[in-house]
């Protein structure tokens, strides 16, 4: 199962097209680029699930939601899929984006809730060094460099400004991504690359999965 270059083609299209009787009339290369992202969505989750437990896919709508925007044009020009990891033990969401020149697969906890965000900087400022290790290791480093995410300025209220782990504690948000070229999209072995991508996530994701479900002494907080 591959991408084909006519769906990266078509969205290349779309976004040089952005308007309703552009893509009205080249419905039918819309229909076959969708089908195709649909059918690699389906491969990947059943990779995923050699590896993982993946609750479901989510092959996101192309149509744009203009109400709030400033940019008024109706279509995306990418395909975005996520995957839901099942059961409140496994934390962590795995996405692909589909884009000419922006595809990339990533993952993590983009916007956590407040007292999720909590646990996780209080388990970084009690001890970091579990963290560091896991973004330091050989397959982390080759995939995703640095762990990214907004980040505040200075230290959030209640943590010291010159703890160790500052640079820890003050994101707000925790995610890795790979960018692939265009070339390695519409490769055969690009699912091969995708699935290595997400199963190297999975020390980040089984560590933070074990923060979010326990307090500090490591006690559980789900039933069983």
């Amino acid at each position: 199962m591959r991408i084909q270059p006519s769906t990266l083609q078509f969205l290349a299209d779309l976004a040089d097209n952005n308007h309703r009787e552009w893509f009205q009339a080249h419905k039918d290369g819309y229909e076959s680029a969708l089908a195709n992202a649909k059918s690699f969505t389906k491969a990947v989750e059943n990779a995923l699930n050699e590896t993982d437990l993946i609750e479901s896919s989510n092959l996101f709508r192309i149509y744009r939601d203009v109400r709030f925007s400033k940019d008024k044009t109706p279509y995306k020009n990418n395909f975005g899929i996520g995957f839901r990891r099942a059961t409140k033990r496994r934390r962590g969401g795995y996405y692909l984006q589909l884009e000419p020149g922006g595809s990339f697969a990533g993952g993590g906890f983009w916007q956590p809730e407040a007292k999720d965000l909590k646990r996780i900087r209080d388990e970084f400022a009690m001890d970091d060094e579990p963290i560091r290790q896991i973004i330091a290791a050989p397959d982390f480093q080759r995939y995703f460099g640095n762990l990214q995410g907004d980040e505040l300025k200075t230290a959030p209220q209640g943590y010291e400004k010159d703890h160790p782990a500052i640079d820890l504690i003050r994101k707000k948000g925790f995610v890795v991504m790979r960018h692939f070229t265009d070339t390695e999209v519409t490769s055969a072995d690009f699912l091969q690359e995708v699935r290595k991508t997400f199963e190297a996530m999975r020390p980040f994701f089984d560590y933070m999965s074990e923060v979010l479900t326990t307090n500090l002494n490591g006690e559980p907080l789900l039933g069983e």
